[in-house]
Order: C-alpha cells, then structure tokens, then sequence
C-alpha cells in the first residue's frame, strides 16, 4: 500500500497525484505555459505607439535589416507570463534559503519605501551636485557607518559588486607599491578562498601563490610566513573564512605581512557573522569589500544592481579611488575629478563614471539605521547562533569536515555520511527541491570533498530551522535505507525535472530558433 501526499493510505484503483495527467498541463494553482516565443504573435501588443517621424539612421552598416523576431502579448498575457515565471522561482519571500556563502537574508520592506523616496529614486547622475546634497549626506553618512563597524579610516563606496570591491582594493594596493618604487609582484591565497580572489589577483598581473591550509580550514600564519619575500605584494584572505570558520591566527598573519612589507587585503562576504563584535581594521586588515546585498540586506542576486564597497586602512586611505565623499565645515563634498584634490589625496583613478548605487546605499543605511549598532550586533549574534543550531541538529547523521567545532554564519558538511548509499551530493540536493527548499550551496569550498555549505541567516526563526533540520534528517535516514530511486529521480515536482546539466554547459542554447515549417522538415 502507498500513501498520498497528505500521508494517507492509497485506496485499491485511486491513482497517486503524481501520475494523474490533465488536459491543458496545470496542476491546479501550478500552471504549465509554452514557451513565450511560442505563445507570441507578431502585430500583438498592450500598447498604441505613434508611428516615429521621419529620421536618417545613423548606425550605418550596423542597422538591423530583419524585423525584431520578439513576441507580441496582449497586455494580460504579459501580466500572467510574469506572474507564472515568478511562481517557479524560489525566493527568500517563499521559504528558508540555506546558500551558504551567499546570506541570503530577508530584505525589510521599510528598505525598499525609503529607497522610493523622492529625492533618492528619482535623481540622474548627470544632475549638477548643488540640486543633491541630501543624497551626497546620505553617502556620507553610510561611509561614516562603514567606517565606525570596521575600524578602518576612509571608504570607497562606488564599487557595483563584491568582486568589483576587490578589485578596487588591490588596485589600491597596487598603487600604493608602485609609488613605494618596489618590484612587488605576488599576491598570497589560501587555498580555501573565494575564486573572484585569485582572478582579481591575476587580472592586475600578480602571480597568485597558494597558501595551504590545516587540516581544520584554517591558515596557520607559520605557513604565510614561509612564503612571504621582497616579492609579496600582498595576502588576500577571506574572515571568517569559507569553511566557515574564524581566522584565529588573523593578527598574527597580519602582523608577519606588514612586517615583510606587504599589504592585507580581507574578503568582507562574510562580514555578516562579525558586525558588531570584531572591528577588522584592529585585526590588521588594510583594505576590505564589504557586499551590501549580503551584510545589510539589499536586494541580492539576479544580475541586478549592487554595491560592493571597500574601507581602507591609513595605510592605503590616500589611494581610495575617484569619486569619494570629503568631509569639509560646510559639509559632506563629493570629490569628482582631480583638479579638486587636497594635498596628501593620491588615488589610483576611478572605477566607474559615477558615485555607485543610490538605490542599494538607501536601502543599506536604511537597515543600518532601523537596527542600530546594538541590533546589527545581535543580527551578528543570531546568525552565528542560527548556524550553529543547524549544526547541532545534524552532526550527528552529517559529518563535519573540521570536525565537531563552533563555526560561525554558516556550517560546513561533506558527504562522507552518503559513503556506500549510491545516493551522490547532487542527488541529495536535487531531493531537497521536492522537500520544497533551495539547495545549499554544493561542492563548495572545493578543498572538502563533496561540500554542503548551509547558512541560514538570522533571518530565520526556530520552527523554520526545526522544520529544515527534520528535513534533512529524513532525507539522510531515507538515503542509508537505500531509497536511492527517490534521489536518482529527484527533483520529481518540480516545474521541469531533472536536467543534463553537463550538457546545458557545455552545449548552451541562448536563442530561440524557431521550428521549421513541416513541409521543410519532410524535405
């Protein structure tokens, strides 16, 4: 006898949900659509559009000669494919997120109404500074958080993203050597680092060394000291580290770089789990990107518009790129070209044309300001709590690559307790999604062997973890009873089954081309 969905006993002749067919595709509120291409006609529109006035193109050889081969919806067709797609998505708005390495927490409403506000939605780029000083005091007043949460000394806020926030950090390093007239060429990484390091390293032309890690995921500063010389220009290391770990031995890595002359450059994804409780810049840090999408909730992912800004310590605040925000006795002034620097102001040049993003600066402060230092310290607090919670709640049917030990926002499995159940860590993950959870993040670090990296955030309450830790422990029980069929399967509810990633990789199809005509195809 099988049971139902509800946990029920399957009568003689009545059919499991799963293998009821219906004639359109829908499965009551889970609607099936083709493709829009296919649904979309030509001459079909929501909107009338005046015919455009007579003009000379001014594209020449590169003025397109086909039509645009885009669909034509009604309005009501455009609104119900938008809505249908947002139904196959998952969201932080639909249930718990568990993306280690990638905090994706909850975004305040009260974020995205002030980021609404007249006078910050609304402003262009090219305005003239006289008509924005309410939004150049608002950069000012984030800077001047950042600056006060990390112990450092200036701010560069136009960085668009965490890799671009490294970047500008070891452009700023960069800098600072090649007016120190030194040779300096190597760039220190631990093995377990983010991959955006080592490219941004290798993009500047540094030759990027590895530093090894121990046997627990972190960095033993004997080793940093092993490998550093004339040579190193600087370490980039990322605290708490990606096991999700801290960086004990952080002051005394820091210390041995600056001694051997180089400069210490923090990965800041993880600045989450120590707002509050650790100020980097007294840990020896000189430069460091914060992600506002991760730390202080702006809106993350999606390939939409982000921040990544970086603080830098005395050491490098001279070489903070153009535009920055100067404090002066009549107020907050931003700095836009060189002919305005003050003596001692040398930065490197500028990352982007303009100041950043409004929209993500509003929303981070806006977070800033509604907790205050105390409530960001506790968010610190919850998430490390959260993460351990989940920890404790597993160790016991997961194994632990580090071993049983305190970790901080985020809690690191390997998939040694799935050795001999033939169910694989993609599998496990692919059963997730028919549990109704996002998978956490997989194969990552890739110093552990089938790595399963699970943050909850301190968004999350103790019946959501209660209910995510059961979860999981169903679903290891179901995998050591040999249920691979299950995994193998998975994900069997959802909006498309499981599909040849490998393939979609390596042979990706990016356009829409239309089927030929059946005559042609008989042909």
């Amino acid at each position: 006898m099988t049971m139902n969905r509800e946990g029920r006993p399957t009568a003689a002749g009545e059919a499991s949900v799963s293998a009821i067919d219906t004639f359109t595709g829908n499965r009551a509120l889970q609607q099936e659509e083709a493709l829009i291409f296919e649904i979309g006609r030509h001459g079909t529109t929501g909107v009338d559009l005046d015919e455009p006035e007579a003009f000379t193109p001014r594209l020449g050889k590169l003025q397109r000669r086909l039509p645009l081969d885009l669909p034509g919806l009604s309005e009501p067709e455009a609104v119900r494919h938008y809505v249908r797609l947002s139904q196959k998505n998952y969201a932080i708005d639909s249930g718990l997120y568990p993306l280690g390495s990638c905090t994706m927490k909850h975004n305040p409403r009260l974020n995205e109404k002030a980021a609404r506000l007249p006078g910050f939605a609304d402003i262009h780029p090219l305005q003239p500074l006289s008509t924005v000083p309410g939004a150049v005091e608002l950069m000012a007043e984030l800077g001047r958080w950042l600056i006060e949460m990390t112990g450092m000394t200036s701010v560069a806020l136009s960085p668009k993203a965490g890799a671009h926030g490294e970047l500008c950090g070891m452009m700023a390093i960069k800098a600072a050597i090649e007016a120190r007239g030194e040779p300096r060429d190597i760039v220190l990484v631990p093995e377990s680092a983010h991959g955006t390091n080592p490219a941004t390293a290798a993009l500047l032309g540094f030759k990027v060394v590895t530093v090894p890690a121990r046997a627990d995921g972190t960095v033993d500063p004997e080793a940093v000291k092993a490998l550093l010389s004339p040579q190193v220009a600087a370490i980039m290391l990322t605290n708490p580290n990606t096991c999700g770990l801290f960086e004990r031995d952080v002051v005394a890595i820091a210390a041995a770089v600056h001694a051997a002359g180089a400069y210490f450059y923090c990965d800041g994804a993880n600045f989450n789990a120590i707002v509050g409780k650790a100020k980097v810049g007294e840990l020896g840090v000189d430069a460091m990107h914060i992600n506002l999408h991760k730390t202080f909730s702006t809106p993350h992912g999606g390939g939409g518009p982000g921040a990544g800004p970086v603080v830098f310590s005395s050491r490098l605040a001279a070489f903070a790129p153009l535009p920055f925000v100067r404090i002066e006795a009549e107020g907050p002034v931003l700095v836009e070209d060189k002919a305005e620097l003050q003596a001692g102001e040398t930065p490197f040049g500028r990352m982007v044309a303009f100041h950043g993003q409004m929209g993500m600066f509003v929303r981070a402060l806006a977070y800033m300001l509604s907790h205050g230092g105390n409530g960001l310290r506790q968010a610190s607090e919850d998430a490390v709590l959260n993460a351990n919670y989940v920890r404790a709640g597993l160790r016991d049917v997961m194994t632990q690559p580090s071993g049983d030990r305190t970790c901080m926002h985020e809690v690191l499995f390997d998939d040694g307790f799935l050795d001999g159940t033939g169910v694989t860590t993609l599998d496990f993950a692919k059963a997730m999604i028919d549990e109704g959870y996002h998978p956490m993040t997989m194969y990552f670090p890739l110093v552990v062997h089938g790595a399963m990296l699970i943050e909850p955030t301190e968004s999350e309450s103790k019946a959501s973890l209660d209910l995510f830790v059961a979860t999981l422990r169903d679903l290891v029980m179901k995998a050591k009873a040999g249920d691979v069929a299950r995994f193998r399967e998975a994900p069997r509810f959802a909006p498309r089954r499981r599909l040849d990633e490998t393939r979609a990789a390596r042979q990706p199809k990016l356009t829409y081309e239309r089927p030929a005509p059946f005559e042609q195809a008989a042909e």
